[in-house]
């Protein structure tokens, strides 16, 4: 077996790869693409941080490639589906980033409060202003963190040790959970309105993005100090940066920007109350080696034992039942996607049932995989096959596997009914040929949709002119629809349809298709 390290990595890493039997280990760094697309071909394992992009075009040219181990929690830069396609495992190394994140964070608060880069740069230019470097003190101050999943618990334990009081918004965390770590759940308006400091600690998604706007820095207290180690495009930085002028917000620290590098032209650049440090949340000698060697025992492990840790595409099901559990894990995952980015409120229970011929497998890793497409959706970490139980166990989010023998109009379904503080949603999928998945019902509606690629989803009233003007709408806007399903249970009821199209909507369309006469909901899914 022969594996390829193509960015820089511990050396350590290098050590477990070429002490495993039967394999070696070659590290070139700085590859081309199409350099490593001349390579890649001789090679079982490609070992990769961040620099080098793993595209479809590369992974078409591995005719040997196995495994792609990305070493650090995002996969951003692997082409997943097309790794997918050609039975390659892409695995990354979840939590090794997580400490090294939430000390970022504390720090880049506590040089938020004392002004430390400010004043540093002042006594460089031969200045002594005590004054106007007078900082704040943290102590008994109220610390509001967006979103507490496994970096935003960390900060708020860092929190906590530093006397602050700290505070939460986080729709699919349960009570519980929260008292355990010692949070106190809140609504989003009143962390805005509460909050001394506000650390943003969620996933950048279609729910997310530019989420902390000018109406957000509106209703929070004045001279609020903002930390965004999270990701870029959550913040929208003209209006933090007219927020600031305006002294609604005293300052900010941002370790991500929309765009990375960020521009000269950013008008946070030149601002002195923002500290700014070019995302090095995950930077650190101990961050990097453990990832390092995490991800090279993983595929140590991967190809000499066939044990997948750590996947985010492929569960741990043996070789021998993957052919016929696949298209049932690749279907379950589906529906959980599609299922949460249409969910509303924090997740209860989560019932999984099983109709058809699919009862006679183990249906434990297509359980897994529904929770894995749910929860990803939700939650600020990487969700994968292997964490997706525990996640859920850890977020009190109560998880039952039934078998049905009720009749169905299929072979084989996958029913994922999902309970909230807000009510019960549901989503059933069946496999057509045995192979291609399908969304076969919404909560009481019945229709036939091919959950791939950009999905609209509409409710309306079932109204003549509904379907017309929502695609006079589109065309207006050169938006090209590639399949539209309906469904609906009475006429002049209400009805439902999932439009699939060629590219994500553009700018403020969205807003447009909600005000068209009939509407009751509109919703974007990407999967």
């Amino acid at each position: 077996m022969k594996i390829l390290i193509s960015d820089s990595m511990s050396a350590k890493a290098v050590e477990v790869l070429k002490a495993a039997p039967g394999m070696t280990c070659d590290v070139i760094t700085g590859l081309k693409p199409d350099e490593l697309k001349a390579k890649i071909k001789d090679y079982h394992a490609l070992v990769v941080r961040s620099a080098t992009k793993v595209t479809a075009e590369i992974i078409e040219a591995a005719e040997n490639l196995k495994v792609v181990g990305r070493a650090g929690t995002g996969v951003d830069n692997v082409d997943v589906t097309a790794a997918t396609k050609k039975g390659i495992v892409v695995m990354n190394t979840p939590g090794g980033n997580t400490v090294t994140t939430a000390e970022h964070a504390i720090a880049m608060m506590l040089s938020l409060a004392r002004k430390v880069p400010q004043a540093t740069a002042s006594m460089r230019r031969g200045e002594w202003e005590k004054k106007k470097y007078e900082g704040t003190e943290i102590t008994g101050k109220t610390l509001g963190i967006l979103g507490v999943g496994n970096i935003g618990s960390v900060v708020a334990s860092r929190a906590q040790g530093l006397r602050m009081n700290v505070i939460a918004y986080d729709p699919f965390i349960s009570a519980d959970a929260a008292d355990k770590l010692g949070i106190t759940l809140v609504s989003l308006d009143d962390l805005y309105r509460k909050s001394d400091f506000i650390s943003i600690h969620v996933p950048l998604m279609n729910e997310t993005k530019n989420l902390v706007n000018a109406a957000a820095f509106a209703k929070m207290k004045k001279g609020v100090k903002l930390i965004n180690c999270a990701r870029g495009g959550i913040v929208n930085e003209i209006d933090l940066a007219e927020a600031i002028k305006a002294k609604q917000v005293s300052g900010a620290a941002l370790d991500v920007f929309e765009k990375e590098p960020a521009s000269a032209d950013n008008p946070l650049i030149a601002m002195e109350e923002v500290i700014l440090t070019p995302h090095l949340g995950a930077s650190t000698f101990e961050a990097q080696e453990n990832v390092a060697i995490a991800v090279a025992e993983q595929i140590v492990d991967y190809l000499v034992g066939g044990t997948i840790r750590n996947a985010v595409n492929v569960p741990s099901v043996p070789a021998e039942l993957l052919a016929a559990l696949g298209p049932y894990i690749t279907l379950g995952e589906k529906i959980g996607s599609f299922q949460g980015q249409i969910l509303t409120g924090g997740i209860e229970e989560v019932t999984v049932e099983y109709s058809g011929e699919v009862v006679n497998y183990d249906v434990a890793p297509i359980t897994i995989a529904c929770l894995k497409g749910l929860l990803d959706q939700v939650l600020d970490l990487y969700v994968n096959f292997v964490n997706a139980p525990f996640v859920a166990k850890e977020r009190g989010i109560r998880v039952v596997e039934t078998k049905s023998s009720r009749s169905t109009d299929f072979a084989s379904s996958i029913t994922i009914k999902v309970k909230t503080k807000g009510g019960e949603n549901l989503v059933e999928g069946a496999l057509f040929g045995k192979k291609e998945p399908r969304i076969v019902r919404i909560d009481q509606f019945f229709l036939d949709a091919v959950p791939v690629g950009y999905l609209l989803l509409l409710h309306n009233e079932d109204k003549p002119g509904v379907i017309g003007n929502v695609g006079t709408l589109l065309a207006a806007n050169n938006v090209n629809i590639a399949r539209l399903h309906l469904g609906r249970q009475t006429v002049g009821g209400e009805a439902v349809s999932v439009w699939s199209v060629d590219a994500p909507l553009p700018k403020g369309l969205l807003e447009k298709i909600a005000k068209l006469p009939n509407m009751i909901s509109v919703k974007v899914i990407e999967l």
